[in-house]
């Protein structure tokens, strides 16, 4: 394997790992902290994910800033987007998530915890994934994509107020600042996480993580020779391309995304046992199951049409600046909001705690 695929493949399984330490030992997930800021009252979760973004947006555009990282090579910043499909994809990821009760990352902390419930969501997220991208799905998300493909002036925020300053530079750095300082704003205004140490450890950790899968896949990978895929923490194609390359590793080549997701799980898993949190645990009832499978379908076929996850695209997109990204978060919160608070609202199982 030449060296700098190599690179990148390690890097994703020590990414990953460093993830799952910190997703299982602080239940670091957007979903959580949606449900816990909307129905229980309590903020810490999101802010935690808030803390995280102002990082990984900060750290990510000095990166891109200093020319360290070409952040335009990214499946965010591609020269045309389909905004409705990309919204309608976050819409049905959104929901899927809360019928799942939770996302394809959260999913894979679980399953390193003993979560059967978790096994049955990664796989047929992942099957749902390659449907809609290669397989059953695909013809109709062709079909949709290109109805309304379109190619704007402007690809990401920076670029929209360059129009107005003049210099990209400025509008980058403005942009990134203004963001970064607003959540972080909004994460310690809560003196509940001011106190909570741990949440604030995994936002800065989680933050960071974001950063150095971009350091890894664009400067450390980076060949001019053998090109790998600029990105990083993102969980819908690369668990679909795990599901894969289980069944048929012979013909495939590992990279970034394959490897942290092992990473994940496994970071989890030796965490789990380590801590003593390490338990078995499967479905209380077939109900629960179906709504689990019909929440993780929906999760990798949407996920798949917004081109991320609410890591994928509410953390790694969005510290791109990409304004494809805003669309796939507003896309996402909403559809967790139908299933949080709204007239189409999940109703909770009583039995049921986690994926």
């Amino acid at each position: 394997m030449p060296s700098g695929a190599s690179i990148v493949v390690h890097a994703g399984l020590l990414i990953g790992l460093a993830y799952g330490i910190v997703g299982l030992l602080s239940g670091f997930c957007l979903l959580s902290g949606l449900r816990g800021y909307w129905v229980e009252c309590d903020g810490r979760l999101i802010r935690s994910f808030a803390l995280a973004l102002a990082v990984a947006i900060l750290a990510t555009q000095l990166l891109a800033g200093y020319g360290a990282v070409d952040l335009g090579r990214s499946v965010y910043l591609q020269p045309s987007f389909s905004a409705p499909l990309i919204f309608i994809g976050g819409l049905l990821f959104g929901y899927g998530m809360v019928l799942a009760n939770g996302c394809g990352s959260r999913a894979l902390v679980l399953l390193g915890r003993g979560n059967l419930r978790s096994f049955v969501v990664v796989i047929v997220l992942g099957i749902a994934a390659q449907m809609t991208l290669r397989g059953l799905i695909a013809p109709l998300r062709v079909v949709l994509l290109q109805a309304s493909l379109s190619k704007p002036a402007s690809l990401s925020l920076p670029a929209l107020l360059a129009t107005f300053t003049g210099s990209e530079t400025l509008a980058r750095t403005f942009a990134a600042l203004l963001l970064s300082i607003a959540l972080v704003i909004f994460a310690f205004a809560h003196a509940p996480f001011r106190r909570a140490w741990g949440q604030i450890a995994a936002g800065i950790a989680v933050g960071l993580l974001v950063t150095a899968g971009w350091f890894a896949t664009g400067y450390l990978g980076a060949d001019d020779f053998n090109p790998v895929a600029v990105t990083s923490l993102t969980f819908i194609a690369p668990i679909a391309d795990a599901v894969q390359y289980a069944m048929l590793s012979t013909g495939l080549t590992p990279n970034f995304g394959i490897a942290m997701v092992a990473g994940v799980f496994a970071g989890s898993l030796v965490t789990a046992l380590v801590t003593r949190r390490f338990r078995f645990e499967g479905y209380t009832s077939p109900r629960h199951m179906l709504r689990s499978i019909g929440g993780a379908a929906l999760m990798g076929s949407g996920g798949t049409m917004a081109l991320g996850c609410s890591v994928g695209e509410g953390l790694t997109g969005l510290s791109t600046l990409a304004l494809a990204s805003f669309v796939a978060a507003a896309g996402i919160l909403l559809g967790s909001a139908a299933g949080l608070r709204a007239a189409l609202r999940v109703r909770p199982l009583v039995a049921a705690q986690d994926a």
